[in-house]
Formats: structure tokens, C-alpha cells, sequence
């Protein structure tokens, strides 16, 4: 039969998961770092995943396919016990073993050494959905825009990124919203003297990356950036 359904372009798909994790019928997988439909029969054909698209890279198109199975989606849904139903690999649990240092043999717990770290985050808000774009802090700023995660994942965060920096933060994965908008306004509206973007290896964090792009290239602006990208065991990849 002939009906609507999704079609994926993988040339602009940047594997961030999202389309995967709004389709409520499981008709998508992340293969590859890829989305792709995989079951044509689970598609309803109403279009959920698209507005969560960040790259515009799902649309609609009228093809010869199997009609919707709704029994066969609802037994998928009642077989599938795993706690990830959007097959992000972004959201694949890991366990990451680190030496562990023991000062002050004998006691009991170690006793750990004191020292103060000093917190190198130089304003607040600093969530991207709650700054207001013509803050003043944003004037002759250097601006580091990162996923949430990676002050977790890299243990030198503060002292290597956001020292002498604007910090904003966001997971736009978690966030469910598109920063673009958000991001053009504030680079264009304020004297932005650089913009580093530090992301999680995952394909999720493709999205704030993306993001960003955007922002620089709607803002009219040459303005000097670079990704930085962390790995889920701490290391800098690029």
C-alpha cells in the first residue's frame, strides 16, 4: 500500500539520538551513529520525531510500505525490558575504574588531604535556558558553551576550560529544546571575542555542537571557535 512515512537523509543526520527517543512506536534504531528506520510497519506515519530533529533531517514522503501493525508495536513495547528505550549510545550505562589514592595509612576511612579548590565560574546563571542574552557579563567575552556532562567526566574542568570564560551548559538531549535561537541572539547582540564548545563523545551531544554552528553562522559574526570533545572516561579526544 501506498501511505506517509519518515524518510531519514543520514547525510545530515548527526547521530544525536533524539528522533530515536521521540518515537513512541520504536521505529527507529541508532545503528552505526546513524538513525535509521528500521521497522516500516511500527511507523504511524504522524511525524513525532521530526520536530526533534536538530539537523532538519527527517521529512515526510508518500512510498509503497506495509501498513501499520499497532498490535505489533504494542507487543514490541510489552517484550522490551530495557531501561533504554531510545537506543541512544549515549545513555549506555559504563562504569569507569579510576586508582583510587589512599593517604593516611591505617585509618580508618583514609584520611584525605585538605585543600580548597576555587571555583573558576564567573557568573549565574549559568544554564543556557536561563541567561538573559544582553547580560553584561557578555561583553568582551570568551565563551565557553558545554554539555553538562563533561565537567563530570574531565576532572581538570574548572582550571582548563572555564578559567577567564563565560560558562553556559545545557544537554540538548535532556533539555528538549533547540539552543539556536537562544545562542544567535546572545552571540549576535553582545561583543563575543571567542567561542570554545566542549562535548561528550556521545552522539547526543551532537546537538549542542550543532547548535552552535548555527548560531555562528545566523549571527553574521567571524568570530574565532573550536570543539573540544571528551571522552566518557575522562579524556580529551580533540
Amino acid at each position: 500500500m501506498i501511505r506517509s512515512l519518515i524518510k531519514i537523509d543520514e547525510e545530515k543526520c548527526n547521530g544525536c539520538g533524539l528522533c530515536a527517543d521521540a518515537c513512541h512506536e520504536g521505529a527507529i534504531e541508532m545503528i552505526d551513529g546513524k538513525a535509521k528506520l528500521t521497522r516500516e510497519d511500527y511507523c504511524d506515519g504522524l511525524g513525532d520525531c521530526l520536530p526533534a530533529c536538530p539537523t532538519g533531517a527527517i521529512s515526510f514522503e508518500e512510498r509503497e510500505a506495509p501498513a501499520y501493525n499497532e498490535e505489533a508495536v504494542k507487543a514490541a513495547k510489552a517484550a522490551k525490558n530495557s531501561p533504554l528505550p531510545c537506543g541512544c549510545p549515549g545513555s549506555m550505562t559504563k562504569s569507569i575504574k579510576r586508582q583510587s589514592i589512599t593517604v593516611g595509612e591505617g585509618s580508618s576511612p583514609p584520611v584525605l588531604p585538605s585543600r580548597t579548590v576555587t571555583s573558576k565560574l564567573s557568573q549565574w546563571p549559568c544554564q543556557i535556558k536561563l541567561v538573559p542574552v544582553n547580560a553584561p557579563y557578555f561583553e568582551d567575552a570568551n565563551l565557553l558553551i558545554a554539555a553538562d556532562c563533561t565537567a563530570y567526566a574531565y576532572g581538570n574542568f574548572h582550571e582548563d576550560f572555564m578559567r577567564n570564560h563565560i560558562t553556559l551548559i545545557g544537554c540538548p538531549k535532556l533539555d528538549a529544546v533547540d539552543y539556536t535561537e537562544k545562542l544567535t541572539a546572545i552571540i549576535k547582540n553582545n561583543n563575543i571575542k571567542s567561542v570554545r564548545v566542549v562535548r561528550m563523545e556521545v552522539p547526543c551531544c551532537g546537538g549542542i555542537e550543532s547548535a552552535v554552528k548555527k548560531a555562528l553562522m545566523s549571527s553574521g559574526k567571524f568570530i574565532p571557535w573550536q570543539v573540544i570533545t571528551i571522552s566518557t572516561d575522562g579524556k580529551i579526544l580533540d
